[in-house]
């Protein structure tokens, strides 16, 4: 019989990890994965390129619609924040894999996702 410690142990790290992270947000994955920029030229660029991490925990990106996430790194200002995404930053690749993507669009990409969702007008 194995010792059940052996596999807890590393599964408990992993949601440490996973819920504790860079990534981490008051939005669960499916309401991040929900957001979609208005302009349907932006939200295919995002599609292609940005969706696929940062609306997974587990990538340690920061979730799109994240305030707290995005909140130190809005902090450091849009030019560091664009000269990291054009360079690439820890794990993500350099232009964020979205060959296509202008500085502008960049811009609006990050923007995007560092906006948290706003509340349905009643």
């Amino acid at each position: 019989m194995h010792n059940l410690n052996q596999f807890i142990a590393p599964a408990l790290a992993a949601l440490c990890l996973a819920g504790c992270g860079a990534g981490s947000s008051s939005l669960t994955p499916a309401q991040s994965r929900a957001l979609t920029p208005a302009d349907p030229d932006l939200a295919a660029l995002y599609t292609a390129s940005c969706k696929a991490c940062h609306t997974v925990p587990a990538s340690r990106a920061p979730m799109t619609g994240s305030a707290r996430a995005w909140g130190v790194r809005m902090n450091k200002g849009m030019d560091r924040l664009l000269e990291n995404t054009i360079s690439g930053y820890k794990g993500m690749p350099p232009m964020g894999l979205c060959s296509d993507c202008s500085e502008s669009d960049l811009r609006d990409l990050i923007s995007f996702m560092a906006t948290p969702p706003q509340p349905a007008d009643s």
